[in-house]
């Protein structure tokens, strides 16, 4: 999986999720009006949603790339349905 994406940067945007998550765990304890906890939620969430990009941009332009290439029908079928799970997330 490292070899098809920047790790660095995913491990950056992991990190300043889990941030969010124990900061919109602390609202809830701090007695933060639930409007502003929603809003930290759609943060997160839409966070979370490029770090998936990030991973799907980097799957495509090596590993189904290379699938592609040598005919794998396989690893893109594998992908496809992949892609059907990370766009239910939404």
């Amino acid at each position: 999986m490292k070899k098809c994406m920047d790790a660095d940067n995913l491990h950056r945007r992991l990190a300043k999720i889990m941030g969010q998550i124990k900061a919109i765990d602390r609202m809830v304890d701090d007695d933060v009006p639930c409007e502003d906890v929603l809003s930290q939620i759609s943060a997160a969430k839409s966070a979370l949603n490029k770090a998936g990009q990030v991973i799907l941009e980097g799957h495509i332009h090596h590993c189904i790339k290379d699938a592609v290439e040598q005919g794998d029908d396989a690893e893109i079928e594998n992908f496809t349905k992949a892609i059907e799970r990370f766009a239910n997330m939404q």
